[in-house]
């Protein structure tokens, strides 16, 4: 019997000592909410207040509650721009393929409102997307699929419910009907099956309802498959997006400015390192006697780079990066082509001193720093090599994926002079030094 009463004892001392705890935390939430900078000083009462209240009303949320999770649905009418005869009319049919639409089913989840990821990144949703696109001629292009990933965030906010935003896709299209020398010999724009998927879209977000977002906006797509099978013309389009968002579980608070403003860490500006090792294959095309033909196999492509970044800010680094590459294509030429089969010579293809295909620049870079994915750009030049193909200035267009907090997968793509198509650049990398604080999500 006495010990049933201690056991009733403990249990009554313990549930006060949680109503009592309860009560401290809402008070001090309640002192908290009206401070209104966006990045508040800590003291020992507000550390007191985030270990006891902070992480049991935000960080502790189940996994499902951490996230709103979003379904969407969008459709894209494109106009295809004409660079290429076959595209302007000289095909099959005799008419321009100037017009297609594209439709989309996304996943997304983004980041509660009341987190503090959710205040750095602005919004910050990523997901997976399939799509399927018409343009009006599947004998000579296909009506191609694509799976891609993708990413967007607000760049800025009109009023609560309507904000202008961007949004990246990047991924992999499949059934095209490529170029083929007996059955599809016009289509010199499309040379395989399976081709990259680059997209970049802005749109004004509207929230219409704490479950419903409409978004219109304009959205620049780019279809190639990097230099890996030849022809490579590529295929470029402009189209507007009219997009319908649901949100699975976004509460009604979302819709208006939050008082709770959870606290950021300061960021410590410093130098990170990255190092990258990259490797691809490409197909290259030649002109002998003022006629261009196709090597008949694909060339080997592998590289580094060796980046010091300066890290301004969550978002932003920036810095040089020392690039050296063996591209296994450059400078080759023809000596002599006999009978040349479907625009390619079996024969006669040589290959330079390995002199001649070896190249070291120097490149700017510039990067913007998301969750999970950085998109990155630069510009150099190659200041040892051995001319040719290896002369004047290449640009650098790459998406580096995290796959764990230093390491990440490296995916890029090389052009020469702001138009040639030179090689994707497909590898992992490594960063040094890395001083970004962690975040609790």
């Amino acid at each position: 019997m006495r010990t049933k009463i201690q056991i009733w004892k403990v249990i009554a001392l313990s549930g006060a000592m949680l109503w009592a705890s309860g009560e401290v935390c809402a008070e001090a939430l309640d002192s908290l909410s009206v401070k209104k900078t966006d990045t508040p000083t800590l003291s020992l009462s507000d550390h007191k207040v985030n270990s006891c209240c902070l992480l049991s009303s935000v960080d502790s949320l189940s996994f499902s509650r951490r996230f709103i999770h979003r379904i969407g649905l969008e459709a894209r009418p494109e106009y295809i721009f004409p660079t290429n005869r076959f595209l302007k009319g000289e095909n099959d049919n005799g008419r321009a393929i100037s017009s297609g639409i594209s439709f989309h089913l996304k996943y997304s989840f983004q980041f509660q409102p009341n987190t503090a990821l959710g205040r750095v990144y602005r919004n910050a949703y990523q997901g997976i997307g399939l799509a399927y696109n018409d343009f009006g001629e599947p004998q000579q292009l296909g009506n191609p699929t694509s799976l891609y990933l993708f990413q967007g965030a607000r760049i800025a906010e009109l009023t609560p419910r309507l904000s202008l935003n961007y949004e990246w896709n990047f991924g992999m299209s499949f059934g095209w009907k490529p170029y083929d020398h007996d059955y599809n010999s016009y289509n010199k724009v499309i040379g395989s099956k399976a081709n990259a998927y680059i997209n970049a879209n802005f749109y004004l977000n509207w929230m219409l309802s704490p479950r419903f977002d409409l978004a219109t906006g304009v959205s620049l797509t780019h279809f190639s498959n990097g230099n890996t099978k030849f022809p490579n013309a590529g295929l470029n389009t402009i189209a507007l997006k009219v997009g319908l968002v649901y949100n699975i579980n976004r509460p009604e608070e979302a819709l208006s400015k939050a008082v709770y403003q959870p606290v950021i860490p300061q960021f410590p500006r410093h130098i990170s390192y990255d190092l990258v090792l990259f490797g691809s294959w490409r197909r290259k095309g030649v002109t002998y006697e003022d006629t261009q033909i196709a090597a008949p196999k694909a060339y080997t492509v592998f590289g580094f780079n060796f980046a010091p970044m300066y890290n301004v800010g969550y978002k932003f680094r920036a810095g040089v990066s020392l690039d050296g590459v063996y591209d296994g294509s450059a400078n080759i030429y023809v000596d002599d082509c006999i009978a040349p089969i479907g625009g390619s010579c079996e024969q006669g293809f040589r290959s330079p001193s390995l002199n001649k295909q070896l190249a070291l620049g120097l490149s700017g870079r510039m990067e913007y720093v998301m969750p999970f994915f950085t998109v990155g750009i630069g510009i150099g030049a190659n200041v040892m090599h051995g001319g040719g193909d290896l002369k004047g200035c290449y640009q650098i267009l790459a998406l580096k994926i995290d796959a764990t907090r230093n390491s990440f997968l490296h995916i890029g793509y090389n052009l020469q002079d702001f138009h040639n198509p030179n090689f994707l650049m497909l590898g992992i990398g490594y960063r040094f030094n890395n001083q970004r604080p962690k975040i609790h999500r």
